[in-house]
């Protein structure tokens, strides 16, 4: 008898990596006017939530390595939409700032990466959104050791990751229309 593999459309992790090309290539065709990147967007957006905010700790709280996160911060102070500072505290230590530039591109980009999240779950019905998210958020908790970058986004409790589902598909939903209109009128 023959060795016959499964099919690769048996396998989560075939629909998982095809889902992620997917996510990648919806947000760079709705953020494309923007030329940043997921990964170049997720590292600003945390910079500006948390200013000052050092490289491996960066890493961590977008759930990269830092060897990574390292190339897309040299690509973003080369645009100038970032800053490395010297921590006050400790010579080897880089201190992340964004720069006006940095600030507005986040806050022009915004409606467009918001559409594209939305693109993404709009096949799901809106009652199933929420559940999505939440499924999601628990295989990334509960798989997060094996991850090559564990994230501090995978820590949150069960409780708090249904939260941020549900906040996540919300402001998606009736809620990130006024948030999206007010950010086009900041932008013209």
């Amino acid at each position: 008898m023959q060795y016959q593999p499964a099919e690769l459309e048996n396998y989560p992790g075939y629909h998982i990596r095809r889902l992620q090309q997917i996510a990648v290539a919806v947000f760079m065709e709705e953020v494309e006017a923007f030329g940043v990147t997921p990964v170049q967007y997720a590292a600003m957006s945390a910079v500006l939530r948390q200013p000052g905010v050092d490289q491996r700790t960066l890493a961590r709280n977008i759930g990269f390595d830092t060897s990574t996160i390292g190339s897309v911060i040299d690509r973003l102070e080369v645009r100038g939409l970032m800053l490395r500072n010297p921590s006050p505290t400790d010579r080897r230590v880089r201190q992340l700032t964004l720069t006006d530039e940095g600030r507005e591109l986040l806050q022009q980009a915004e409606p467009a990466v918001l559409r594209a999240q939305r693109r993404m779950l709009e096949p799901l019905p809106d009652d199933k959104r929420a559940q999505f998210m939440e499924l999601i958020a628990l295989l990334i908790h509960e798989n997060d050791e094996f991850a090559r970058a564990p994230s501090a986004v995978a820590e949150r409790s069960a409780e708090g990751k249904r939260t941020a589902a549900v906040k996540a598909v919300k402001s998606l939903t009736g809620k990130a229309g006024k948030r999206v209109k007010a950010a086009k009128a900041a932008v013209e």
